[in-house]
């Protein structure tokens, strides 16, 4: 035989070993501005990789622009806010961010920060609802058949439209409030004496009082702060999970064997899967009980740093 012979075999054999490559489908749930530059970096690469890239954009949109020579594709759905409600709702934020809470107190400035980030919470929900609630945008959602949704954090409702397509979901973070999600879910090391978290107005370069600041900007953040308004969104959470229910698909909870309110109506169909934690319902039971106690009896009569050392010392203990 041939060595042309041989090779033309030899190459047909390995043929056998591969398949032909496809780029996916990707639906986008982005956030405006800086947040939105953030995310165009990885969708611009991925339409280079022959990735068909889909962005969901509101009619009231400020900042979701690409080049005309761009592959990323949008899909625009009607809000019921107009182009005037978000640029007034974004240049308020800024002007409360850089001319009123720099010259607030300690206290003032983080009261005043939650309503500023409560203001964008119902904005969202807003936005979450018009995509959700909309039975023909999302019909079209659903009969595109896309492989996995990007979104930013920052805004909600990418992990409700994953779990309705049944699809896989990425984050691609800019930053978070307290910077909550880089630390407990990126692990990324933040030492409250070096690392200020975001939002905090410190820098890298602290002073010995600012670094016990920052330290109290960390237990603010991670066991007060609330980024969205949570009742407002765990109820219309709730409401589209049990509408999925009703339409026959399967929904499961996680939840802790020691839990003292994860429960459902007996004719609900949602399933819980229950694991088990290193605490027990009696550590649980102790631990909102003593926290209840000191916070009603013993943390309102101590000074400004012996209310937070309580603190400190109750958080750590449990």
């Amino acid at each position: 035989m041939s060595v042309k012979m041989t090779a033309a075999l030899l190459l047909l054999q390995l043929s056998g070993f591969f398949e032909s490559g496809s780029g996916g489908k990707v639906l986008v749930w982005p956030m405006e501005y800086s947040h939105w530059l953030n995310l165009r970096t990885m969708l611009d690469e991925l339409v280079k990789r022959g990735h068909e890239v889909i962005v969901l954009r509101p009619s009231a949109s400020l900042s979701y622009e690409v080049e005309d020579t761009s592959a990323i594709e949008f899909e625009t759905y009607t809000t019921s806010y107009s182009v005037a409600d978000v640029e007034e709702l974004f240049m308020e934020s800024i002007r409360k961010q850089i001319y009123e809470m720099t010259k607030k107190s300690f206290w003032r400035y983080f009261l005043m920060l939650q309503k500023v980030v409560w203001s964008y919470s119902d904005y969202f929900e807003s936005l979450c609802k018009d995509v959700v609630l909309n039975k023909e945008l999302m019909t079209k959602l659903h009969n595109s058949s896309f492989d996995v949704i990007v979104a930013d954090p920052f805004i909600p409702c990418s992990d409700l439209l994953a779990e309705v397509f049944k699809i896989p979901l990425v984050y691609s973070l800019r930053f978070f409030p307290g910077s909550t999600y880089e630390k407990y879910s990126g692990g990324l090391p933040l030492p409250p004496s070096y690392v200020p978290p975001a939002m905090s107005e410190l820098t890298d370069r602290m002073t010995f009082m600012e670094r016990v600041q920052n330290v109290i900007y960390v237990l603010y953040f991670d066991f007060w702060f609330q980024t969205y308004n949570e009742k407002k969104w765990n109820q219309f959470y709730s409401e589209v999970l049990d509408e999925l229910v009703k339409k026959g698909h399967e929904v499961t909870v996680l939840r802790p064997s020691a839990s003292l309110s994860y429960e459902v109506e007996d004719t609900s169909a949602i399933e819980f899967e229950t694991y088990s934690p290193s605490f027990s319902m009696a550590d649980l039971e102790e631990l909102y009980m003593e926290s209840i106690r000191k916070y009603i009896y013993e943390l309102p009569k101590q000074s400004f740093w012996r209310y937070f050392l309580m603190l400190q010392e109750l958080l750590w203990k449990h």
